[in-house]
């Protein structure tokens, strides 16, 4: 197919031409992916300035939507590449073959540089959703740290920077530029710009952002981001966000009832901190969903209001596909067992060609797991949310396979809301597109204080 990059894509272009090391902070559906390869083509056959370039990306995406994109358009065709995927055997074999692209999963970072150590051959290196770079403490930021030295130029592709803090963009942009902007260390980095927020003694929970500094890191990192929002320059069809409220009876509200006092009491006297406000959230979004993992790991079903919600949505439909958002590994068992038809998203089987072809009439998705790059927008146009998650990120990020560039229909997200559940406090938090683990931490407590009076 002939390609005609947008004006914003052809920015993006030359941007990545004009800076060695950047980042494009773009909004699903702006074509990251599309002007990152433009960029890398000529850099290799009009200015012969790269060779040996690697493509660091979520699984999925390293699996079909980078190659998809190169088999798509004919200025992309000549463009060779090899997916490092797979067992140990499989990519040692990968890495043997000449190619201009080596598609990688992010798993297997801390693997690549313990293979090459010294002799770190990629001098090109891109980073499909940086933002899972966030953490200075993990594996692969250490690892990809190391051999950042050896690198000529770096390439970080998200729509979502820093989605909980801040905090969170330190590690990122010091892959970029090695800590000439946000300081070498993220210790510095703290200390600059931010002062504790919650704390006991000697130990900080979070941190808060010092008067200013939110648009001093704007400024210091200015140079090397550009950033666009979708809505500047696309023109989707609608999208209608829709509350499906989902009523229990007065046998499962006391069950709910009961299972929430029984987790609340238990920290009644105790510092609510991100830890164990995370594992009482979970308890409680997993009895708005229907069942509940006890201490040995067995499945109790509580109630079927969901899977009975879902079940209209579906017939109501009239046969047009439906994607599902799951968040349990018991949502996705009991969503199977009562929907012969569904199909839990396998990439690796072409499961996005099929759906994509019509040919899978609900599909089954953990928005953690197909929140990324992935192109689902031919298949269909409604979305459910069976189980709702905290993280804005993840939420934003899999709405938008769907409502996205090159979606034809008006996208319907539909959000299944048990009443009286801590599925209220969410779907308020995304309404207001709130930091997820504050407003978890807030929704926690608040909890606690209504059962202490």
């Amino acid at each position: 197919m002939k390609c005609q990059l947008h004006e914003y894509q052809e920015y993006s272009k030359d941007f990545i031409l004009d800076h060695p090391y950047c980042a494009l902070l773009l909004d699903m559906g702006l074509g990251k992916t599309l002007s990152s390869l433009t960029a890398i083509e000529e850099l290799i056959n009009v200015f012969g300035d790269v060779e040996n370039v690697l493509v660091i990306a979520p699984l999925s995406v390293a699996e079909k939507t980078w190659s998809d994109e190169i088999a798509k358009w004919d200025h992309l065709q000549h463009l060779t590449f090899s997916k490092v995927l797979g067992s140990q055997k499989q990519r040692l074999a990968a890495l043997s073959k000449k190619a201009d692209v080596y598609l990688i999963n992010r798993e297997n970072v801390e693997w690549l540089v313990n293979h090459y150590q010294r002799r770190w051959p990629f001098q090109t290196v891109i980073i499909d959703e940086l933002s899972s770079f966030k953490s200075s403490s993990a594996k692969r930021f250490k690892a990809l740290r190391k051999v950042r030295p050896t690198m000529k130029r770096v390439i970080g592709l998200t729509g979502t920077p820093s989605p909980n803090s801040l905090m969170d963009l330190w590690p990122q942009i010091y892959l970029l530029d090695q800590g000439e902007r946000l300081c070498k260390t993220i210790t510095q980095y703290r200390n600059k710009y931010f002062v504790p927020d919650q704390q006991n003694g000697h130990i900080v929970y979070s941190w808060r952002l010092r008067p200013g500094a939110e648009e001093a890191i704007y400024k210091k990192i200015s140079d090397i981001c550009v950033s666009m929002k979708a809505k500047d320059y696309l023109q989707l069809p609608p999208r209608t966000n829709n509350i499906v409220s989902v009523e229990l009876d007065e046998k499962d509200r006391r069950k709910y009832k009961e299972l929430e006092r029984e987790y609340v009491l238990e920290m009644k006297d105790a510092d609510v901190v991100a830890s164990n406000a995370a594992t009482l959230s979970n308890k409680l979004l997993q009895l708005s969903n229907g069942a509940i993992y006890d201490e040995f790991g067995n499945e109790w079903e509580i109630h079927e209001k969901k899977l009975e919600a879902l079940g209209r949505i579906i017939d109501e439909a009239q046969g047009q596909p439906v994607l599902v958002f799951y968040q349990y590994r018991h949502d996705l068992d009991r969503i199977q067992a009562t929907f012969k038809q569904a199909k839990k998203l396998d990439v690796a089987a072409g499961d996005i060609d099929a759906w994509n072809k019509g040919k899978i009439p609900v599909l089954l998705a953990h928005p953690q797991s197909a929140g990324h790059g992935l192109n689902l927008q031919a298949g269909g146009h409604i979305i459910v949310w069976f189980g709702l998650t905290w993280s804005l990120e993840y939420y934003q990020q899999a709405n938008a396979r769907l409502d996205r560039q090159g979606q034809k229909e008006p996208v319907i997200v539909h959000h299944l809301v048990t009443t009286d559940t801590i599925d209220e406090q969410v779907i308020k938090a995304l309404e207001n597109k709130e930091v997820g683990q504050e407003a978890l931490m807030a929704a926690v407590k608040a909890k606690i204080e209504e059962y202490r009076g």
